[in-house]
């Protein structure tokens, strides 16, 4: 594999400016370490050039011109990513934010989305068709490495994962070919788009399909942390047995000053959030049982889509210290749930939290080789963030989430969701692959042999 990476040097630059429509950001540009920052302000990369492309021959003229001069290349959509792998340091960064376009067609419901499109966009255009795509729990998260890495949301029981409603790609390849990849054309390649990440090329415009829904009921229901391994061992047995058209996720949590009262305030909870999509004339009576369990806290009613969306971005806006580590897991055990008290009561700084996201419902019920997404059998997807804005605090919460993922990584079912890793290895990679990593790397022989495209969660083309 030729992966020798050359720097980039004025000439370089000079060159490929010339053949950009869009803006090439270099090091001594006003707007270079504006322009390389990321959601993770833990991420410190500094690329030798960043390619603002503003449509499909921009992207196709940076793919060309990194492949034809040996650079490393990253591909950037909304720049989410836990590990910053939309960087790369000393290469070229291949910026997709200009491929902004949407288009809902309300006979099929179908929705074209470009590459460089965040959720909270698709959400508003969708949502004025009474449409919404399954997607993640903060609407900042770009619509490219959601989707590619597989898409945990509040419908993921309902509807699916996001890949689940994933109907189409078009796409650039590492050799600069423009393809399209369906259920038609180009089978296996749309098969690991499915979850296998950014390896096999870049995305310029997704086909999903969209679901009727107008409003959801939903919100917080907190519990004081002491109460963690109870609230979690009901919910464990409610949500396995509770119509799909519910779900909720798990969160050990400080209760920030705002947008909640102030007795709530710097306090550690356990909580549940809630998102109901069934008929609203019986959600109080679905979520009876609920608000039988006496939470302390609960704000729970009716509220259109992408309020639900959009619940939490305020509170964790870019430029945040993040530190992320997961697993996935068969149950929630007594074991487990002590290790949640124990850790839930340790909780470094506010913003820090930990989640797990139910994978049954309509998640469960694709097989485990239909997509490279491996873990359809498993119970639950669980994450440990580390989050505070000051640098100061990069180490506490660093260790936190370490200490965390160590006490209850024997417990687990042993991969993780790749949207929540950090860079962790290849060993971590194919654990969250299973069996599906075999085929993803001779797919990944087939359209990038050379590993054009390897800042990611690699996948090693097959020999």
């Amino acid at each position: 594999m030729k992966n020798l990476q050359q720097p980039i040097t004025e000439e370089i630059i000079k060159s490929l400016r010339k053949q950009l429509k869009g803006a090439l950001i270099t090091p001594n540009d006003t707007l270079y370490d504006e322009t390389r920052k990321v959601y993770n302000a833990m991420i410190d990369k500094h690329p030798g050039a960043i390619a603002m492309c503003t449509d499909v021959n921009d992207v196709k003229v940076a793919v060309d011109f990194g492949r034809n001069n040996n650079l490393l290349v990253a591909i950037r959509g909304g720049g989410h990513n836990g590990g910053g792998l939309g960087l790369c340091d000393g290469g070229l960064v291949i910026d997709l934010s200009g491929l902004k376009s949407i288009t809902v067609n309300t006979d099929n419901s179908t929705v074209k989305v470009g590459g460089g499109c965040i959720w909270n966009e698709v959400d508003t255009a969708t949502h004025e068709y009474g449409l919404a795509i399954p997607s993640g729990m903060v609407s900042s998260t770009g619509v490219g490495g959601l989707t590619l890495g597989g898409g945990v949301g509040y419908l993921a029981r309902k509807y699916g994962l996001t890949i689940d409603n994933l109907l189409g790609a078009e796409m650039i390849l590492a050799d600069g070919s423009i393809v399209s990849a369906n259920q038609n054309e180009n089978v296996d390649l749309f098969w690991a788009i499915g979850g296998g990440g950014g390896n096999f090329g870049v995305v310029t415009e997704f086909t999903f399909q969209a679901h009727n829904l107008n409003t959801v009921y939903g919100g917080p229901t907190l519990w004081p942390i002491e109460q963690v391994e109870e609230i979690m061992e009901w919910f464990d047995g409610f949500i396995r047995t509770a119509s799909d058209d519910i779900n909720g996720f798990i969160a050990t949590m400080i209760i920030p000053e705002s947008p909640f009262p102030e007795h709530l305030h710097n306090k550690k909870f356990c909580g549940i959030v809630w998102c109901y999509v069934g008929d609203m004339t019986k959600a109080k009576e679905v979520f009876a049982p609920i608000l039988a369990k006496k939470p302390i806290f609960a704000h729970v009613g009716e509220l259109p889509y992408p309020a639900i969306q959009t619940m939490f971005d305020g509170l964790l806006p870019t430029g945040m210290q993040w530190y992320w580590r997961a697993d996935f897991f068969n149950s929630l055990n007594a074991d487990i749930r002590a290790q949640h008290l124990k850790f839930g009561s340790a909780i470094p700084t506010p913003l820090s939290q930990m989640h797990l996201y139910p994978i049954t419902g309509a998640a469960s019920r694709v097989g485990a080789t239909d997509t490279p997404w491996a873990y359809r059998d498993a119970e639950y997807c669980g994450v440990y963030v580390g989050v505070d804005p000051d640098p100061k605090n990069a180490d506490k919460i660093t260790k936190w989430c370490k200490d965390y993922y160590n006490a209850l990584h024997p417990y687990s079912a042993g991969g993780a969701y790749s949207n929540f890793m950090m860079d962790e290895g290849q060993e971590r990679v194919k654990a969250s692959y299973k069996q599906n990593y075999e085929r993803l790397t001779q797919i990944k022989h087939q359209y990038d042999p050379t590993n054009f495209f390897r800042v990611n969660q690699n996948i090693i083309p097959k020999l």
